[in-house]
């Protein structure tokens, strides 16, 4: 009568092996995206990260330029890392805002005379908030901005060689 008793930890057991043994086959899946796409930028209006670029404001995005928004921070190695190519964007016409993560002023100057300053304007968020609300998960982070001021494309990590004609792509369709 209370051999079921014996019975019940053995079937839990065998179930969370079944369990641990399908998630296992699955894809892994490593992308995590912005639940903010397809969604206007949320208010924000951040002072200067550096003394030689404004600040910046998410009003300023709707004045019908599409643009990227890249979220970066002077400790990142991977910002070091893509550093090229937002040079190369820039060269080629592309508007860049920066948002300096929890970064002091003298630390983004250095950072920028070190790897080039592909930048507009650079808004200082020194409580990750603005990273946060946009649904950004980390450094760095870019963020193509329709001329209407809506997130439209997102790619996390550092920009590649490989990966600047998918932006530029990427900026033409949130231009049309």
């Amino acid at each position: 009568m209370n051999s079921w008793r014996l019975w019940v930890p053995l079937l839990v057991f065998a179930g969370f092996l079944g369990l641990a043994g399908y998630m296992l086959t699955k894809p892994k899946d490593e992308f995590v995206e912005s639940r903010m796409i397809g969604r206007d930028l949320p208010y924000f209006e951040l002072r200067p990260a550096t003394s030689d670029r404004p600040g910046l404001a998410s009003a300023g995005f709707a004045d019908g330029q599409p643009r990227l928004l890249n979220i970066f921070a002077s400790w990142c190695l991977p910002c070091a890392a893509e550093a090229p190519q937002l040079a190369r964007l820039a060269d080629s016409g592309v508007q860049i805002a920066g948002v300096a993560i929890r970064d002091r002023p003298e630390d983004v100057a250095r950072f920028l005379d070190q790897y080039g300053n592909p930048y507009v304007a650079i808004g200082a968020d020194d409580l990750s908030e603005v990273q946060l609300a946009i649904g950004s998960s980390g450094v760095p982070e870019t963020f193509v901005i329709d001329g209407a001021g809506r997130i439209v494309y997102q790619h996390i990590g550092d920009i590649r060689a490989d990966d600047v004609p998918r932006i530029i792509e990427e900026l033409e369709k949130a231009g049309a």
